[in-house]
Parts: C-alpha cells; structure tokens; sequence
C-alpha cells in the first residue's frame, strides 16, 4: 500500500507542484490579479507545506504557519471570483501535468480534487470571514489508499 503523499513524491514533490502552480497562476493574467498586492516570499514552500499536510504528509502547516481558519481568512473577503477560480484550478491541473502526473490517474485526479474542494470552501468566504471560526482544522485527503504494486 502507498499513500497519496508517497505517490506524488513527499515533500519534495509537493514543492515541485507548487512551484509549478505558483508560475502558471503568476502568468495567467486573472489569477495573477489575486498576487497582484503582493505575496511572501515564502509563498510556495507555505504552500507545499499545506499541501503536504492536506494529502498525509507531516503537519508543517499546522505546526509553523497557521490553521485552516487562517488560510481561509486570507483567502476569503475578497468578493465572488468565480473566473478565477476556474482559472485557478485550470493551473493546478497544468501544474500537475508540470511535475510528470497525469490528472486523470490516481494522484493526479485526487490532488484535483483537493485544490478543487479548497477553492469551493474558500469561495464561500467571498463576502466576509467574520463567521470563520477559530482553530479549523485543515482538511485531509489521505484517506484513500491503494496497491502499491
């Protein structure tokens, strides 16, 4: 048996999905709007971190950047942007072609899913993140498991 975590690489590919998402979102003249007030530095290994945490991987996120409550509280406030989210999982799913995956496959279609699932619970918080309650937890996906072989 492997996990989702093992399959996409560990961390290291995580970083890799990461940073290929980060390029095409930075490129894409919609989803580049959302950086457009700037990013950290440390954009892409914050976001390797959380992606990690969300398929398995050990809880970095949680333990030296924040809760689920404070990513959605970043996300969340900035107005309905359903063009770009579109666009934004349309970059995920090019990320994920980046690093080798193919979307349709086993790793490929659940990371889909997680960035897809994420981008909905965070387009709920469009108009406000008053009723974000403290200390969510963020979400795993890393309940599906399968033959190795």
């Amino acid at each position: 048996m492997s996990t989702l975590y093992e399959d996409v690489g560990g961390y290291d590919g995580m970083l890799r999905l990461a940073a290929a998402w980060h390029e095409r979102a930075l490129a894409d003249p919609v989803v580049a709007h959302a950086f457009s007030h700037g990013f950290r530095a440390d954009h892409t290994e914050r976001l390797a971190a959380y992606l990690t945490e969300s398929i398995g991987g050990p809880p970095w996120y949680s333990e030296s950047c924040g809760t689920e409550s404070d990513v959605a509280r970043l996300h969340g406030g900035n107005g309905p942007h359903e063009e770009m989210d579109r666009r934004g999982i349309g970059c995920f799913d090019a990320a994920i072609r980046d690093i080798d995956l193919d979307p349709q496959s086993y790793p490929g279609s659940r990371l889909h899913a997680l960035w897809s699932a994420g981008t909905e619970r965070f387009a709920q918080h469009s108009d406000g993140v008053e009723d974000i309650p403290d200390g969510l937890e963020i979400p795993r996906f890393d309940d599906d498991r399968r033959d190795a072989g």
